[in-house]
């Protein structure tokens, strides 16, 4: 699968990213893990920081797919609010679900100190703004239920957020302990403090079928077999090559970075920013002064389709980047690319074993918090594999169907 169009600007942030071989024979470990992504990069430190026996095999470079789309949002928030979430799952699960997003957020701030290359990871707050007047009110039941559940946040009426930011938007919620990342490097900094922990790392390594047996699954690559106790498979989006989860939906998704602007505008706190409106857009600063917008979600195309989509949907980016901010009208995009993105009819990743395929274990973290769901994965299936007992994992099971909230838990 093409999962990425046009140039984005992460390989340029670290020019000499390290290397490793293909594997070229037979190999024996604990752990094998399918793909060096955020979901791989993220169980294979979480595995090797154990001391588990740990292989880990990308087909392409390290970090050469859909982490080349990354833009590197992490919040705690999610594509459903908090108030859809209880009103979809009850209460307890619903809860559950944002208390894991941050839980694994405090867990991706602290990692900034722990791995040898930069992730570039910095602590942001994040806006979500009424997109048309009519949210308003959908805004502040969910700053109430946010409150309710103990949430840190803050409802905005109009003039606060006009005097913060260059614009005016219905309202606000305003949400601290978000974060913004490198995920390029971020990729590159797991992987590589995995493999100084131990793990061994194969890229241009493809798997090609897999034995499942009783006492673990045989992996057949090009040049090699890999005996493997328990499998991981971390493949994002082209998992659905390999299974097709009913309840996931792949579409298109662009995204924009602008040149180095002379002055910001006007930014409070250099916050993320978001919207209601679905699809939604959302905008970031970087560390040297761009700003980075994405969204425009369309139906999944070719390829090449695609390729030609860029140009198109980057210029309607850039016209609501001027359209929130008018001075900064004359910024010029520097990359523009376009991507496939996965999501899910109830709005939870996919995590966890799967029937038909015994001794493995899968990461999916389709949605907008990928990273965030990637690091949830990372440690359920890691206590699990451990022997710990997660039941967190039925909340994400891929045989799932979404249930109604029981009575009176919503």
């Amino acid at each position: 699968m093409e999962l990425v169009s046009g140039t984005s600007p992460w390989e340029a942030t670290l020019p000499n990213p390290p290397e490793y071989d293909p594997l070229a024979g037979d190999e024996h470990c604990d752990c094998l893990i399918i793909g060096g992504g955020m979901g791989g990069a993220m169980a294979a430190y979480a595995m090797a920081s154990r001391g588990a026996d740990v292989t880990l095999i990308e087909k392409r470079k390290i970090g050469g797919g859909s982490s080349h789309a990354n833009t590197g949002l992490l919040q705690i928030a999610n594509d459903k609010s908090l108030t859809s979430c209880i009103n979809t799952f009850g209460e307890e699960r619903g809860v559950l679900f944002y208390r894991l997003c941050q839980k694994a957020l405090q867990g991706i701030l602290k990692l900034a100190g722990k791995l040898d290359i930069d992730p570039q990871i910095i602590e942001r707050s994040s806006l979500l703004y009424a997109s048309v007047p009519e949210d308003a009110d959908m805004l502040r039941q969910e700053y109430r239920t946010l409150q309710r559940h103990g949430f840190t946040c803050e409802f905005w009426e109009s003039d606060r957020i006009k005097a913060l930011y260059g614009f005016a938007k219905p309202a606000a919620i305003y949400s601290p302990g978000d974060a913004e990342t490198n995920p390029y490097r971020m990729v590159h900094g797991l992987i590589h403090k995995a493999h100084s922990l131990g793990a061994r790392v194969y890229e241009h390594t493809r798997s090609r079928h897999f034995e499942y047996n009783s006492d673990g699954v045989v992996c057949y690559t090009e040049d090699g077999r890999i005996f493997a106790k328990n499998v991981i498979f971390a493949m994002g989006y082209e998992t659905q090559e390999m299974k097709r989860d009913r309840g996931a939906e792949l579409i298109n998704t662009y995204a924009i970075m602008t040149k180095p602007l002379p002055a910001l505008p006007k930014w409070h706190e250099r916050s993320l920013i978001w919207e209601t409106a679905r699809p939604y857009l959302y905008f970031r600063t970087t560390p040297d002064g761009r700003i980075i917008a994405g969204g425009k979600d369309e139906t999944l195309t070719s390829p090449e389709r695609r390729d030609i989509r860029v140009p198109t949907q980057a210029k309607k980016l850039l016209q609501e980047v001027e359209a929130l901010f008018p001075e900064v009208r004359g910024t010029e995009i520097e990359y523009a690319w376009g991507a496939v993105f996965g999501t899910t009819h109830d709005g939870l990743p996919y995590m966890g074993t799967h029937p038909d395929y015994p001794h493995c274990y899968f990461i999916e973290g389709y949605g907008g918090n990928g990273t965030v769901y990637s690091m949830i994965a990372s440690e359920l299936i890691a206590d699990t594999l451990e022997g710990g007992i997660r039941p967190e994992l039925e909340l994400f099971s891929l045989t799932r169907s979404a249930k109604p909230a029981p009575a009176g838990t919503s």
